[in-house]
């Protein structure tokens, strides 16, 4: 943006484009100088009648007339239309005194407008309503009034006046209103018309229409004070700052000399926190009467909140200083605690020793001074003084007195002094009118540091009476009571009340809430734990994930440009008098000029404004720092173990899938190892695995060599009942990109045996067999996926697949040690092809071997389930199934006394 467009932009924003009253007189920043005006008018002498205050008529009576039709308008946005005009009007002018500074050889400073060009803006403004401003030749102008120009009005005005003012002291106001009106229409410049119609608008409850006529008359009569003043006191009850801060300015030109009305406008200021221009009228004040302490002390203040320390230090030691007796102590208190503030101790010391002086003895001193002298000492580690205060002061109930031990108190504890600084704050419980629990929670905190916590327990509780809805103190409270082994007091002190109607309550604050179910975890109370804290928990991983999808705009909504715009010209539609600026900071107004510029280029580019139902703001979680903080991270665990251990296994995958999307650059890498191995965990004993499917493979990716990760990943996938797709793609992958390893092979044929495609079985087998030959399994498995492939109807050579089939169950029996489990499956290979003959053979073998019992594994998930809780002793022998096998095939050879006596020795019941 261009330097020219900048400029204008700042004057625009001094003289708002609305209205008919202009912006008070500014500075180089763009800023005003509250109280110039007056300055100036003393630099150039009072008698000359140069600078007289400038005034401003009607040229007709039409124009006036106009004026007041649009102030008595009663509907709100009436008068907008006739602002918009003189807007339009304005906005021509400044366009074309910007073309001419353009062209101009000497670019005046941004924001900065010449005498010239102040008075032509001025003067469009007041022409908009027919108010013109009063050409006077400085050269010709005389001292004193002009002769014969007092009260030179036609006796039928005064006549009229006189019959409107009698009216109104008979409360006949709509008889009084016409014959007003006819005055205006006579003498427009007149302002007693203006002054009796806002008079009686006011007496009628029409605070607008009356501020509208009242505003007319002090500009038809500026120099009246008494019309500014009146004005002030409606502005301020009307909670208008900027029409009292105009009005007190206007008011101020009239009457520079008038003290009251500069603490007014400096009271505004004050009260609007522009403590920088309140300082400075203050200081004005101070000036002109340096004797007003009222005003010397407020003016430091101000300095002292604008942090100008050594401004308002100078400017009360000129008083001090010239001052032997009679010092005001309040005065003098403040100057010491700015010395303070200013770590000048010695200078402090000084100001003590000489208020010594003045009031005879330490006795005698003010109660604030002698608190000062005990902080001044504390600081130079001198604590004698402390005690003395302590012993030989009494002091009465009072706020005043309150705020004195309080400051030494704090002053104490921050010096690490915490002995003393609790004998003070006790002192508070004395002198307080109305203690509210502050003081016992310092003395609290006090023996908390100095080691003593059994002796804080009382003062906390103290506290909790006054401040129950305190969260903090509740919690400090119960950490105390749990390092005193009293964990049942304290989850008493957390838990919700039974019956309680607040708006806010206590007990559902996130804080609260995770310190309760910390009490409740470390007691073993699994189910209030979860209780407690699952809820908040979810809710703030649910916020904290809609919040991560809440894009900051690049745009500012409309509303919120318009309300920054609207420092610039705040719009009064019930007003004749528009553009006065509310009380700003620079800051504010440059925010203030920036939306105006935004505003203004949507609204040439017809572009579309931001909707505000469409702007989604981000929400605040019930727990805070869950994600950021490690002793919440403790937590999270804590509660997806005992959720994992309790069985809630879909609520702890909850947590666990959500904490890890949300919390992966927060978490630990220990932490995220932990509960990704639990998911994998509630995955091997969820009764539906398929939730915890990604932690179980996250396992096998990290252990790709490890037995006990496939075994648990397969008895995973093996409960999935339908095709999974993500377990298929998963093994695929993995026999890509590590050809060497066995058990993702392994678990390929088991899916093709599952599905009965024995030849793809038989290729992954074989596969697997070419990586581990030595592996009993891999040998049977091969075996049996031949059997069942030659077995089938498109093998040709079914006796060679058979061979090999067999070759490879006896590797297998080799290698497992003529085992019964491996004698039993060959004799059933060979009944399952039809060689009856063999298999009777190791069917046989198989009755000869007695195996002992074993405890038979069991899933994690059935671990309380009631299944196979009565077996009979036998259960790992193999013995029955070979008998009742070996009986079919007697009973088929007609062997019926070989199979009834096989029967009736093992398998009998």
């Amino acid at each position: 943006m261009s330097d020219a467009e900048e400029e204008e932009e700042e004057r625009r924003s001094a003289h708002a484009p609305v209205g008919a009253v202009v912006e008070e007189e500014e500075d180089a920043n763009g800023q005003e100088e509250p109280g110039r005006e007056e300055c100036d008018g003393d630099e150039e002498g009072e008698g000359d009648g140069e600078e007289e205050e400038e005034e401003y008529e009607f040229g007709d009576a039409d124009e006036a007339m106009q004026c007041v039709e649009m102030a008595e308008r009663s509907a709100p946005n009436a008068g907008v239309q006739d602002y918009e005009v003189l807007a339009a009007r304005k906005r021509k002018a400044l366009a074309d005194e910007r073309t001419e500074r353009d062209a101009s050889s000497k670019k005046p400073r941004q924001g900065e407008l010449s005498e010239a060009e102040a008075a032509t803006v001025f003067d469009q403004l007041m022409e908009g309503f027919g108010l013109r401003r009063k050409r006077r030749s400085k050269d010709a102008k005389k001292r004193g009034r002009r002769k014969g120009t007092r009260n030179k009005y036609s006796p039928e005005v005064t006549k009229k006046l006189g019959d409107a003012t009698l009216l109104f002291t008979e409360s006949r106001f709509k008889e009084a209103i016409p014959i007003l009106h006819e005055v205006v229409r006579i003498a427009p410049n007149l302002s007693n018309s203006y002054h009796l119609l806002g008079s009686i608008y006011k007496e009628c409850g029409e605070v607008d229409k009356a501020l509208n006529f009242l505003i007319l008359a002090a500009y038809v009569s500026p120099k009246d004070v008494f019309l500014w003043k009146k004005l002030i006191d409606m502005a301020l009850k009307k909670e208008d700052a900027a029409l009292a801060r105009h009005c007190v300015l206007k008011a101020m030109r009239a009457d520079p000399e008038d003290v009251g009305l500069k603490f007014d406008c400096a009271n505004i200021y004050r009260a609007f926190r522009d403590y920088q221009k309140a300082a400075e009228i203050y200081e004005q004040i101070v000036r002109i009467y340096p004797s007003n302490i009222v005003a010397r002390k407020a003016a430091a203040q101000m300095y002292r909140d604008c942090g100008q320390i050594d401004k308002a230090i100078s400017l009360l030691e000129d008083y001090v200083n010239g001052q032997t007796t009679n010092i005001d102590s309040s005065l003098l208190d403040l100057l010491i605690s700015l010395h303070l503030r200013n770590d000048a101790h010695s200078e402090a010391m000084r100001q003590i020793e000489k208020a010594h002086l003045v009031f005879g003895s330490q006795d005698k001193l003010p109660v604030q001074l002698q608190a000062k002298a005990v902080i001044c000492h504390a600081y130079l580690g001198d604590m004698e003084h402390a005690e003395v205060f302590l012993q030989n002061v009494h002091l009465e109930r009072s706020k005043d007195n309150t705020d004195v031990i309080k400051e030494v108190a704090n002053t104490l504890e921050n010096l690490g002094q915490y002995e003393y600084a609790i004998k003070f704050y006790l002192m508070i419980e004395d002198v307080a009118v109305h203690n509210d629990g502050s003081s016992y929670v310092k003395v609290g905190e006090c023996y908390v540091v100095i080691g003593e916590k059994r002796k804080a327990i009382p003062y906390f509780y103290k506290a909790l009476q006054r401040m129950e809805d305190n969260v903090d103190v509740r919690i400090t409270l119960s950490s105390l009571l749990v390092d005193e082994d009293k964990s049942d007091e304290a989850i008493v002190l957390l838990s919700p009340p039974d019956n309680s109607d607040k708006p806010k309550p206590w007990w559902l604050d996130g804080k609260v809430k995770m310190h309760l179910a910390k009490l409740y975890y470390n007691k073993g109370m699994l189910e209030n734990f979860v209780g407690t804290i699952l809820i908040p928990i979810l809710e703030t991983l649910n916020i904290e994930y809609a919040n991560r999808k809440v894009r900051k705009s690049k745009k500012l909504p409309t509303n919120v440009l318009y309300e920054r715009a609207k420092v610039l010209a705040e719009q009064r539609p019930e007003s004749v008098f528009q553009g006065l600026r509310p009380i700003a900071s620079p800051a504010e107004l440059q925010k203030a000029n920036r939306a105006k510029k935004l505003l203004e280029k949507r609204a040439a580019s017809n572009e579309d404004m931001i909707k505000d139902d469409l702007q989604r703001s981000k929400q605040v979680p019930p727990i805070s720092g869950l994600l950021t903080d490690a002793e919440n991270h403790q937590l999270v665990l804590h509660l997806c173990q005992t959720l994992a251990l309790l069985h809630r296994y879909w609520e702890a995958l909850q947590v666990i899938n959500r904490t890890l999307k949300l919390g992966n650059d927060t978490f630990s890498d220990e932490n995220k190892e932990e509960l990704r191995s639990l998911g994998a965990q509630i995955a091997y004993r969820a009764p539906d695995p398929r939730h915890g499917f990604n932690y179980v493979r996250y396992v096998v990716q990290q252990h790709p060599y490890s037995l006990a990760a496939w075994n648990s990943y397969y008895k995973v996938t093996s409960r999935i009942e339908d095709r999974f797709s993500r377990h298929h793609k998963f093994l695929l992958r993995t026999r890509e990109e590590k050809t060497d390893c066995v058990p993702p092979i392994v678990i390929s044929g088991h899916r093709f045996t599952a599905i009965s495609q024995h030849q793809s079985a038989a290729r992954d087998y074989l596969e697997a067999y070419k990586l581990n030959p030595e592996n009993p399994l891999i040998n049977l498995c091969v075996g049996s996926a031949l059997i069942n492939l030659a077995l089938g109807f498109r093998l040709q050579n079914k006796n060679q697949c058979i061979v090999q089939a067999f070759s490879f169950l006896y590797r297998y029996l080799r290698l497992s040690d003529n085992s019964q489990e491996a004698l039993y499956n060959i004799a059933r290979a060979y009944h399952h092809v039809g060689l009856n003959t063999l298999a009777a053979i190791y069917y046989e073998k198989a009755l000869a071997i007695e195996v002992k019992d074993h405890p038979i594994p069991r899933l994690p998930y059935e671990e309380n389930s009631c299944a196979q809780q009565d077996l009979k002793p036998g259960y790992c022998d193999v013995r029955r199934e070979a008998a009742f096998n070996l009986h079919l095939i007697y009973k088929k050879s007609g062997a019926n006394d070989l199979a009834r006596r096989i029967l009736r020795t093992y398998c009998s019941i």
